[in-house]
């Protein structure tokens, strides 16, 4: 079992989770010639999906969703209430998941996760195979007791740390923005990330990534360092999923 990210930020975030014959693209906040021209930089192709899972309606997860579907023939699975609050676009196939209730796509099993974001059913992600768990968890404004006992024992962890508090609090963003960003229904923090990532069994943990990182209220540095700080180890362990770059092919060894 192996993941990379395509990219993630607030222009944009895509990610690849691939075993046995299944390869899944969660989200597609890309435009479709864009995602496909990441998606060779790891050596695939549109072709090669099996299954888009699409997180949630805002526009940095969705911008290509429709696109990429019909062009590569890929089912499109969301919750209804994200179906709902979706553009009237028209995709190959949409097969509706229940926030609540595992299901299983090729050689995969999906846990949902409902989480407190601004958005109309939004459910990240645990991605299993039966030996080993990756889980998904970005944009969400605070963590619940739901969130952190769906993280425990995980293999791999890609984890929302979207800003840095002093960084927001005396960026360039309009006091409305900020007090959206900073919010219950908004973006974790790294302070936030960091004590989610101290209060969980973090003993199985091959891969933690720091993901969906504002260009403008957080820096790299920062987001390892708060992280790094709570599993007590080096920064550089701690991997970050760029923007512009994404992150290349992490492998969960048995």
């Amino acid at each position: 079992m192996r993941f990379a990210s395509l990219g993630s930020g607030s222009r944009g975030n895509a990610h690849v989770v691939e075993h046995g014959t299944t390869r899944l693209l969660i989200d597609c906040g890309f435009s479709a010639r864009d995602c496909e021209q990441r998606l060779q930089r790891i050596g695939l192709s549109g072709a090669d999906i099996d299954a888009l899972i699409v997180t949630h309606e805002h526009v940095d997860h969705w911008r290509g969703v429709a696109r990429f579907s019909r062009q590569w023939n890929v089912p499109v699975w969301l919750t209804p209430g994200t179906q709902a609050a979706c553009p009237d676009d028209v995709c190959a196939a949409v097969e509706p998941f229940s926030p609540h209730e595992p299901f299983t796509v090729g050689d995969f099993e999906l846990v949902p996760c409902p989480v407190p974001h601004d958005a109309r059913e939004p459910a990240q992600l645990v991605i299993g195979n039966g030996d080993r768990r990756l889980a998904f968890m970005t944009d969400l404004g605070h963590v619940t007791p739901h969130v952190r006992s769906v993280l425990e024992n995980c293999d791999a962890l890609v984890l929302e740390t979207n800003h840095d508090s002093d960084m927001l609090a005396n960026g360039p963003y309009p006091p409305k923005l900020r007090r959206r960003v900073s919010g219950r229904l908004g973006h974790l923090n790294n302070t936030q990330a960091a004590a989610l990532l101290g209060a969980l069994d973090c003993s199985r943990l091959q891969h933690v990534v720091a993901a969906h990182l504002s260009a403008k209220n957080n820096r790299p540095e920062l987001a390892r360092a708060a992280l790094a700080e709570a599993l007590g180890c080096q920064p550089h362990w701690i991997d970050v999923a760029d923007q512009t770059e994404g992150l290349s092919w992490r492998s969960l060894n048995n």
